[in-house]
């Protein structure tokens, strides 16, 4: 090339388009999160209620237990305002029941006991569930004791056991626990014991896949011990399908202990659940539909968002359905 000839720059090399910064991980599965609006309607919803029932009291300070004779039978503040009367109301914006015990505060406490029973049981069957299912993936003898096992777990009825158990154990539970505690550690370990085998499966059928992967086979020819490869490369990889299974375990939790308490086998009778609510609304609830009405909604739209953030954290979190 001569010095008088002029230098024509390549089209494709001048090119000064910027490419979009890289994305972690993490920031995709938030951003895929986010597009699912029933995954932000539901994690709204949940924060909120959760919130309302760790924080509510603080702000609404009525003791749920307290008795008032005098002010039984107020219905909600909405039913006073269509009636014209919104004066009475204000006292007890979610009206009081037969007893004249306030329906908000025992909203609340209902919440917080139903809600600790439904986390705290999920918790006991994710970690039953979770290391079932990684010692019978990757143990081949361990595989079929435990799947038998799991197996036998999902024949069993629930309910009637749930039922069998709570009879069996209440007394005892009580008398070392007293009532409270010791119904809320039954009824956790019954619940937790009775809904680990599909988290079980889940797990086991992605290790099974996941052993033979090149990375597993690299660490195990390396001499890295079993416990090594489960704790480093196993669990690790199947963290996505076990929040998942977590989402739709506390729903179910809250649905069981729910049925526990309405079915009277569950709480003190003075101690408030929204099952329990439900049980105590029963026999008056044409003349008293609200009082059915605010604890059934109350677990309905719990469940709705626990299921709601589970669709979104299981499109997030599986990498073959992010972006559809």
């Amino acid at each position: 090339m001569t010095d008088d000839q002029e230098i024509v720059p390549i089209e494709a090399l001048s090119d000064n388009t910027t490419l979009p910064p890289h994305r972690s991980q993490g920031q995709e599965i938030w951003l895929q999160f986010r597009q699912h609006k029933g995954a932000m309607f539901g994690g709204f919803i949940l924060a909120f209620i959760t919130l309302a029932v760790l924080f509510g009291s603080l702000i609404w300070q009525v003791d749920p237990g307290k008795l008032d004779i005098r002010s039984k039978d107020w219905r909600p503040i909405y039913t006073l305002i269509w009636n014209g009367d919104v004066k009475a109301g204000w006292a007890h914006p979610f009206g009081t029941d037969q007893l004249g015990r306030d329906g908000l505060a025992n909203m609340l406490a209902g919440g917080r006991t139903s809600l600790a029973v439904g986390w705290a049981a999920m918790l006991l069957s994710l970690f039953l569930g979770a290391g079932i299912g990684v010692l019978a993936g990757y143990f081949k003898k361990l595989d079929g004791p435990l799947m038998r096992m799991t197996d036998l777990f999902l024949s069993l009825p629930v309910l009637p056991l749930l039922l069998v158990a709570v009879t069996l154990f209440r007394q005892p539970l009580r008398a070392n626990f007293g009532p409270e505690g010791g119904m809320f550690i039954l009824i956790v370990g019954v619940i937790g014991i009775t809904s680990w085998m599909h988290t079980a499966r889940i797990v086991r059928g992605d290790v099974l896949a996941l052993k033979e992967r090149e990375f597993v086979l690299a660490a195990r020819s390396a001499g890295t011990t079993s416990k090594g490869i489960i704790t480093r490369h196993l669990l690790p990889n199947v963290i996505s399908p076990i929040v998942v299974s977590a989402t739709f375990g506390l729903a179910t939790a809250i649905i069981t202990e729910s049925s526990l308490s309405f079915l009277g086998v569950g709480f003190p009778s003075d101690f408030p659940t929204w099952g329990k609510m439900l049980a105590d609304a029963v026999p008056r609830m044409q003349e008293f539909p609200e009082r059915v009405m605010l604890p059934g909604v109350a677990i309905s739209l719990t469940v709705l968002a626990v299921n709601y953030l589970g669709d979104g954290l299981r499109d997030a979190l599986d990498p073959r359905i992010r972006g559809r």
